[in-house]
């Protein structure tokens, strides 16, 4: 059994869209992070950097205690290995699955993060952040593009560097993004959005996040930026 503490953010997607793929057993935990879940000392002990998703595995391989582990990239790659499924176990494929995965982790995650914090949720607007950050959205998005002119998958099969990438790019509009600058990445969104485990795990924002504006009052806002220690 795996415990997910997860909120429904892009990087919450990333692990459900895995535990729905896979048929993994696990049981959802939810942290509300414009409540200030986050902060609460029994999650601090799993995710001591006070961010979603974490993960306790009930039942490890290594037959010991349950692990815990947060940051959404080693969580994907902990379960890719522990089910044997979406990355090779070796070689050179297992190599460019992760090197999309870091990528993710590395860029999009950041960038678009950003992003959406200068177009959304700023005080005020900031036209510098803005631009500096729709601008380099858009050139990993060209990467990415070009990535997918001659395959189905950013990786050749379909893999864990997917399942990160995907929630963060369904998003391009919030971004400021024009999508026909981005044909390919297009056309795997719309493959992506078909598989039903994608499906299955969008659907659990119904039942988790029943107001979806709660990020944006001033008391969320104050819980998610402007902590300083």
């Amino acid at each position: 059994m795996i415990d997910l503490y997860y909120w429904t953010t892009p990087n919450g997607h990333k692990v459900t869209i895995f535990l729905e793929e896979t048929g993994l057993d696990y049981r959802i935990f939810p942290v509300h992070i414009g409540k200030g879940d986050q902060f609460k000392p029994e999650f601090l002990q799993i995710a001591p950097n006070n961010r979603i998703p974490a993960i306790v595995d009930q039942a490890p391989a290594d037959g010991g205690e349950p692990l815990a582990l947060f940051e959404s990239g080693a969580i994907l790659e902990y379960l890719a290995d522990k089910s044997g499924q979406y990355l090779p176990s070796s070689g050179r494929q297992r190599y460019e699955v992760l090197q999309w995965l870091y990528w993710q982790m590395g860029g999009v995650g950041p960038m678009a993060g950003q992003n959406h914090h200068f177009n959304r949720y700023a005080p005020e607007p900031i036209p510098y952040a803005i631009e500096r950050y729709v601008k380099e959205t858009a050139r990993l998005y060209g990467v990415l593009n070009k990535q997918l002119a001659q395959r189905d998958y950013v990786a050749g099969d379909y893999s864990i560097a997917d399942m990160a990438i995907f929630p963060w790019a369904k998003l391009w509009e919030g971004q400021k993004q024009n999508i026909e600058d981005f044909p390919h990445m297009a056309k795997w969104l719309v493959r992506m959005e078909a598989r039903p485990a994608v499906q299955r795990a969008y659907q659990l924002v119904e039942s988790i996040n029943t107001d979806t504006s709660a990020l944006l009052t001033p008391e969320a806002r104050k819980l998610l930026f402007g902590q300083s220690v």
